[in-house]
């Protein structure tokens, strides 16, 4: 557990390093703000939301789906029906393989970190929640978000020719109908603000369960504000760092943390999806899940293997990006691929196949009295819950006069 904690950590961190650059770059390039000030303003904001916590990560979400989901929509109509000028290139080139597989990864990149969202925030669920209802969400709202943005961002880069979002889609929408435009790059980038405070709760969370895998710890509002404002100077000082290197750079820095965070989650994401679904089918002892001397123990050997196994086998096939001085081709993009990086799909599938292979010696037979056991907990724990909750529903409902 303690390796896919580093992952997930380095995923919420690598994403609020990017998320910074681009809003730093993008609302300076849209409104000629200060770059430095956007990005001290959005290290503070983002801090203070996962402070809040959970339920006003939520709350914000919620209001911003409502009041930008007519923008983009306005805008993407205003495009199909061809009424947001743009002009189409006169010379568009062609097919390039190698450049397919590098937008491919991106998208993968983007949709395979949602995993940690989804391990973090599902476990607020209501314990009858439907499994296919979670996976039909996640599918539907992971993939639909990224083929219509990538697809919208594609028409900017090609018949606007820009290279920053923001600066996209204030000039797009301020020609369909001003100030659309603008008002759409200020939600776009306050919904990035948003996701950064959301990463930021993600990686507290992940601190603290980290900690507490190794030390038992009693977290505390104070813990959890503290962990959180020394992650927030962290993110702040890399993206600050990167932003002075200029918008080319900038770019860079979120193509290569995509690439690396792929690198690293991938063989997590192959042993959860086996093991859900091939190896234990969705049942599993979940109060023993954060025990060291539960069922699970402390240490996943075949996890660990498989995941070690999955992630070498990457090694061959990288492309990795120049990052800070040091860059890494593998021996198959130099001498059979091409240059293409297909390292993520060979850790996905040894990865898979490995965990597979060892589980089959796992017995499940023994854990199903420990699923039951901490069925027989869980219960328990709703039942005190709801009778907590009407005994203070009843405390506080005023006295009725009878007759």
């Amino acid at each position: 557990m303690v390796v896919a904690l580093f992952a997930v950590l380095f995923t919420y961190m690598a994403f609020n390093v990017a998320d910074q650059v681009l809003l730093a770059s993008g609302l300076h390039g849209a409104f000629g703000w200060s770059s430095g000030a956007v990005a001290a303003i959005t290290a503070v904001l983002a801090a203070a939301l996962a402070i809040f916590g959970y339920d006003w990560v939520h709350r914000v979400f919620r209001f911003l789906l409502v009041i930008s989901l007519p923008c983009y929509a306005i805008i993407t109509v205003a495009i199909l029906v061809g009424h947001a000028g743009g002009t189409t290139p006169h010379h568009p080139g062609g097919f390039l393989f190698a450049a397919f597989m590098a937008q491919f990864s991106v998208a993968a990149a983007y949709n395979i970190t949602y995993a940690p969202y989804v391990s973090d925030y599902s476990r607020y669920m209501p314990r009858d929640t439907s499994p296919r209802g979670i996976i039909a969400a996640v599918f539907f709202g992971a993939s639909g978000s990224a083929i219509w943005l990538i697809a919208l961002g594609a028409w900017l880069a090609t018949r606007l020719g820009v290279t920053d979002g923001l600066v996209g889609l204030q000039l797009v929408g301020d020609k369909v109908a001003a100030p659309l435009g603008s008002i759409t790059a200020f939600l776009s980038a306050t919904a990035l603000l948003a996701t950064m405070g959301m990463n930021g709760y993600g990686a507290m969370l992940t601190v603290l369960t980290g900690i507490d895998s190794f030390k038992k710890i009693r977290t505390s509002r104070m813990l959890r504000a503290v962990t959180v404002v020394v992650l927030a100077v962290i993110w702040y000082a890399i993206g600050a760092s990167i932003s002075t290197s200029g918008s080319s750079t900038a770019v860079n820095a979120v193509l290569n943390s995509l690439t690396l965070m792929l690198y690293l989650l991938v063989p997590w994401t192959a042993l959860n999806l086996v093991d859900f679904f091939f190896v234990r089918r969705g049942h599993y002892a979940i109060t023993d899940i954060f025990r060291p001397d539960g069922v699970y123990g402390a240490w996943g050997w075949r996890g660990l293997t498989a995941y070690a196994v999955g992630f070498a086998a990457e090694i061959p096939f990288m492309v990795l990006p120049p990052i800070a001085g040091f860059s890494y081709t593998g021996w198959f993009p130099n001498h059979v691929t091409n240059g293409v990086d297909y390292s993520w799909l060979v850790g996905l599938v040894v990865s898979g196949l490995v965990y597979f292979v060892l589980s089959r010696s796992l017995d499940l037979t023994s854990e199903q009295t420990a699923i039951e056991a901490s069925e027989r907990q869980l219960r328990a724990i709703d039942i005190a819950a709801e009778e907590a909750a009407a005994r203070e529903a009843a405390a506080t409902d005023p006295p009725t006069d009878t007759v």
